[in-house]
């Protein structure tokens, strides 16, 4: 692919990047203006002449897309992270949580914090696809399980 995708691939590209960034940020303690800034300058998009995904990069995201889903999940953080202890079973505090989970979930969350979002069952599948390319064992059905969970809660009337 040439350019900046459009379309789903580009919207699932903007929320690995997502994650990515989340989790840089809070790794690095950056504000995630600087980190957003960062994505985009370095980060997002193809270099010439290769596939892309070399050295982190997340070739054709669509970057407004990439950008609210950081704005919103760092913005909404204090809701956000009481949502997910409250989904969390007791013995899983949330900073017991892989860093890379924890980013997914946060950014999953803000996603479904949106009113004016993709439907809560397109946020779960992408952020479980995005789960499975990340993390290994248990971790995406937990992600898919507190997802779901959280969605019910805050979308109940998309699910009857």
């Amino acid at each position: 692919m040439s350019g900046r995708a459009t379309g789903r691939v580009g919207r699932t590209f903007a929320r690995v990047a997502a994650v990515q960034a989340l989790f840089q940020s809070e790794q690095a303690g950056a504000p995630a203006e600087t980190v957003i800034d960062e994505f985009v300058r370095h980060r997002l998009g193809a270099l010439p002449g290769a596939g892309g995904f070399e050295d982190g990069r997340v070739p054709e995201a669509e970057v407004p897309l990439f950008a609210a889903i950081v704005r919103g999940a760092v913005a909404g953080q204090d809701t956000i992270d009481a949502m997910l202890v409250a989904a969390l079973p007791e013995e899983w505090p949330l900073g017991r949580l892989d860093p890379v989970l924890r980013a997914l979930l946060r950014a999953g969350a803000g996603e479904l914090l949106r009113a004016d979002g993709p439907p809560a069952k397109v946020v779960i599948n992408e952020y479980l696809n995005v789960a499975h390319g990340f993390l290994e064992g248990d971790a995406p059905r937990m992600a898919n399980a507190i997802l779901d969970r959280l969605a019910r809660q805050l979308r109940a009337a998309e699910f009857g």
